[in-house]
């Protein structure tokens, strides 16, 4: 146990980094302690918001505090690496936005820096609390499909120009990767949470819509570990709005989807002797980034479960080993 309220400081006060800060400061047994970002008028307004919170501009000078336990790293996508590693080498823990990082390499070198400083590092899935989820997962692990065939993943999403151009390093290769690490990666973690590792890959990709230099739509045909073969169509092209984010799973005894836009759906469920449960509350909700809506968002549970994995040694929140498949899923789908 490392102390009764975890002590928390988070490095990138962007969108998803507001979101980190505001979930922190509602976990009862968590304490926000410091925020960072380069951009020190993002600083100011979110110290005014959290009671004069302190901060920091440089993450050189917030890893010199030695009060910190977790250091949340939600900056741009390059990012993550260097960051995950200096904290590490500071003897913070980390739990680091998704994705864990560009290429499967750089993930190795945080999970050796991690392992090397006796610190912990955790990677954000916060999809896997999702309901639909969750249920579709206990389904699989018990053998209620029996024997998995095929899976259809599609995320077909809208992003407007407005959305790349609002930002310094959304659609460069060098920080943000591309739509499969910052659109898709959820869905990835979760395929392969469900079948196994990602083993083959055969892809075509175009960027038709936008101008940036990463791809706006690709389709690839997977083979997983458990012999499931599957597709992935995705796009940041859909007309005005978000359409549809979705798995469906086709099994022996059974066929699952769930969609909605966000993955908060069961949109059919048809399991041999095996119905769906009555009086769910299908309650996940997505983030609003004002001209669109983002995954829902279940950051709470992972913050919660973080601190109940230090202070009541208990397991869950996804850690850097596991995490990598994702990246490694990607490499290899950007490579097919």
């Amino acid at each position: 146990m490392i102390s009764e309220k975890l002590k928390f400081a988070v490095v990138g006060c962007g969108s998803i980094g507001k979101r980190h800060i505001a979930v922190i400061n509602a976990e009862p047994e968590a304490e926000l302690i410091a925020i960072c970002d380069i951009d020190e008028d993002k600083c100011k307004q979110l110290s005014a918001l959290y009671n004069d919170i302190p901060y920091y501009t440089s993450i050189d000078d917030l890893l010199k505090r030695s009060d910190i336990d977790i250091v949340n790293i939600a900056t741009p996508h390059g990012l993550h690496a260097g960051m995950s590693i200096q904290a590490a080498q500071s003897g913070k823990h980390i739990l680091v936005e998704k994705p864990m990082a560009l290429v499967a390499d750089d993930c190795e070198k945080m999970i050796s820096a991690a392992n090397d400083n006796g610190v912990k590092l955790f990677v954000v899935k916060q999809n896997r609390y999702n309901t639909p989820i969750s249920l579709a997962k206990k389904a699989i692990d018990e053998k209620k499909l029996g024997k998995l065939f095929m899976v259809q993943c599609n995320v077909m999403w809208n992003r407007h120009q407005e959305y790349y151009n609002e930002s310094d390093w959304r659609g460069r290769l060098d920080l943000e990767g591309g739509a499969l690490h910052t659109q898709v990666s959820h869905f990835i973690d979760l395929l392969i949470w469900y079948f196994g590792d990602l083993v083959e890959a055969k892809t075509l990709t175009d960027t038709m819509n936008h101008s940036i230099e990463i791809e706006d739509c690709g389709v690839s045909a997977l083979k997983f570990k458990s012999g499931v073969i599957g597709s992935l169509f995705w796009t940041t092209c859909v007309y005005n709005k978000n359409y549809e984010g979705s798995i469906t799973i086709i099994g022996e005894k059974g066929t699952i989807k769930i969609g909605g836009k966000y993955l908060n759906k069961i949109e059919f469920w048809d399991v041999q002797s095996y119905p769906l449960p009555e009086g769910i509350d299908f309650e996940d909700q997505p983030n609003n980034y004002g001209k669109y809506q983002g995954t829902s968002s279940n950051h709470d549970k992972v913050i919660h479960h973080l601190v109940d994995q230090f202070n009541r040694k208990r397991n869950g929140v996804v850690e850097g080993d596991e995490a990598i498949k994702t990246i490694k899923a990607i490499d290899k789908i950007y490579k097919g």
